[in-house]
């Protein structure tokens, strides 16, 4: 079984992105063919600072294989390294019905949001399913905002063989276990939106953390822990018993917030050293990132050749 995951560099991950997709995809490490890209395409519908997108794609690079992507298991690449993509993208894009795209709900949200209306976020769904039909995928971990998006592809893929021949599979969906919501450091949803992030290896992290918004409840007074944040978050990082713990000094009173976002940095920082001396270590080798990364793409290429091989044959060129 092959796997496939994207993910766009379009700014720094954050603890919502690492207990989200990033977990679920190192859980998937041993269940099959992995390749993971980093859609640097994607990226331009909403980042235009060149600058920016390098250095965004680097971290991104950087962070996933710090917190626990192996490349002996998982393929990893930049989107941009491997150009049968862009060329699948267009041969899919000749028999996209333009009211399938105007039909996905993505599009019509970020135009709600002020985004400029351009070809590229119109096409968006087309290159992913690009994406993933070149390297013959067969299960794609997806958010519910992305769902549509795989149903796109696997009607494309659909429509391509029956003009011209069996040559794609119809990838299916893998949607993991709901994560409970991650509450950002002002009690919302955590979210880039919201500016209410903790990135992963945020310098002022301790700040952010011992600035979580709480209520005016004294240290003496009981709390309830499933309405604070602190407890919420600290859920992600601790043990079954130390979450046990921390719920029960709550309720019990004479146990402050302060002393719980101390808890929750202790915690946060236990599991987060050792990613970061990971990642310092990449950060002070560029070459060895850069030979993963085309490591990865050659492999990646390897995969996509047969595909875009056949495809060309079908298609007539």
């Amino acid at each position: 079984m092959r796997i496939l995951t994207g993910i766009q560099p379009s700014g720094k991950l954050h603890w919502g992105n690492y207990f989200g997709a990033m977990k679920s995809m190192f859980d998937l490490q041993d269940k099959g063919e992995n390749f993971m890209f980093i859609a640097n395409y994607h990226a331009m519908t909403t980042v235009s600072d060149g600058k920016q997108l390098r250095e965004s794609t680097r971290d991104v690079a950087l962070d996933y294989l710090a917190c626990g992507l192996d490349p002996e298991k998982t393929v990893i690449y930049r989107q941009s390294d491997v150009p049968e993509v862009q060329e699948l993208a267009w041969y899919l894009s000749c028999l996209t019905p333009m009211g399938l795209l105007e039909r996905c709900h993505s599009y019509k949200d970020k135009m709600a949001h002020g985004f400029e209306a351009t070809h590229g976020l119109f096409a968006y769904p087309v290159l992913m399913a690009a994406d993933i039909l070149i390297m013959n995928a067969d299960l794609v971990p997806v958010g519910k905002d992305q769902k549509q998006h795989l149903e796109v592809t696997r009607d494309l893929a659909q429509k391509f063989n029956n003009r011209f021949g069996e040559i794609f599979k119809l990838p299916d969906a893998y949607i993991p276990e709901t994560v409970a919501t991650i509450p950002g450091t002002d009690g919302q949803k955590m979210s880039k939106s919201y500016h209410n992030t903790i990135e992963l290896f945020d310098p002022s992290a301790k700040k952010k953390i011992m600035g979580i918004v709480t209520d005016s409840k004294t240290v003496e007074e009981p709390k309830d822990p499933e309405t604070n944040s602190i407890f919420g978050l600290y859920k992600l990082f601790a043990t079954e018993e130390e979450v046990a713990q921390m719920a029960s000094a709550f309720r019990a009173g004479g146990y402050g917030y302060g002393q719980a976002k101390k808890e929750l940095l202790a915690a946060y920082r236990r599991l987060f050293d050792p990613f970061k001396e990971r990642r310092d270590a990449l950060q002070r080798d560029p070459d060895a990132l850069e030979d993963i990364l085309k490591a990865g793409a050659a492999k990646a290429r390897q995969a996509a050749a047969p595909i875009i091989e056949k495809v060309r044959k079908a298609v007539g060129l």
